[in-house]
């Protein structure tokens, strides 16, 4: 079984649609919505669509770590509220870890949207991955629960624990990108990519220099939908 880790911090919106992507996969999973602190239905709406609910302290790594805990599947799957499954999501992550020498991986990423930032931030990405290696959380991270608990999940920080995951992870075994395409939002980065750009380039540099990640998420704001503050995550 794949246990589905969503964290939530007023996302009601959007648990409908992940809901039903999730009933189109066709293996067997389980849905685990852990939430922050919600004000809005985001609880109720989760319950009523038979999501298993856990309330955490807000906070991405502290909340993950969570979900991650009440975990029964075999293979975590770590899946954004706003992000998009493809149809047979699920099944490619089972096919893959058929090989036992794959310990986790990530999808392809396109982002929502018609204009020009959608394209040029999915150009950006796969630049950033092939040359790099670096890929963060909205492009759905996947593991084996072993794996995932021997190598202590996520640290209990701010932003950046998908960064500092993936590269333990990365140092462990073998991972892998699958073909597939997950679809984020792109609410974040609309009329502003130029300065998102600079963000996640700033906070990775001074990352990997030793600043602690709570100390970089005063610089990193949070963005607003409907009036209310949510933590936007990882520099991406």
């Amino acid at each position: 079984m794949i246990s589905v880790i969503t964290l939530c911090l007023n996302e009601a919106e959007n648990l409908g649609n992940r809901r039903r992507e999730l009933g189109r996969q066709g293996v067997a999973w389980e849905w685990i919505v852990v939430d922050g602190g919600s004000e809005d239905a985001t609880v109720e709406v989760a319950r009523s669509l038979g999501a298993r609910v856990i309330q955490a302290p807000r906070g991405r790594g502290t909340q993950l770590n969570a979900g991650a805990r009440e975990a029964r599947g075999d293979i975590l799957l770590f899946l954004h509220a706003d992000t998009e499954l493809p149809p047979d999501g699920l099944r490619a992550v089972r096919r893959l870890m058929g090989d036992a020498q794959i310990l986790g991986g990530n999808f392809r990423i396109r982002f929502s949207g018609d204009h020009w930032e959608s394209r040029a931030l999915e150009v950006i990405y796969r630049i950033r991955q092939s040359l790099l290696g670096v890929y963060y959380g909205d492009s759905t991270i996947f593991v084996r629960r072993d794996i995932f608990r021997q190598l202590g999940g996520f640290p209990d920080q701010k932003i950046m624990e998908d960064y500092d995951f993936v590269r333990r992870l990365e140092r462990a075994g073998r991972t892998r990108q699958l073909d597939e395409f997950v679809i984020s939002s792109d609410r974040r980065y609309q009329g502003k990519l130029g300065r998102w750009l600079f963000r996640w380039a700033s906070i990775l540099v001074l990352y990997r220099l030793g600043v602690p990640a709570d100390r970089l998420a005063d610089f990193y704001p949070t963005h607003k939908i409907d009036g209310r503050s949510r933590p936007a995550g990882s520099p991406r």
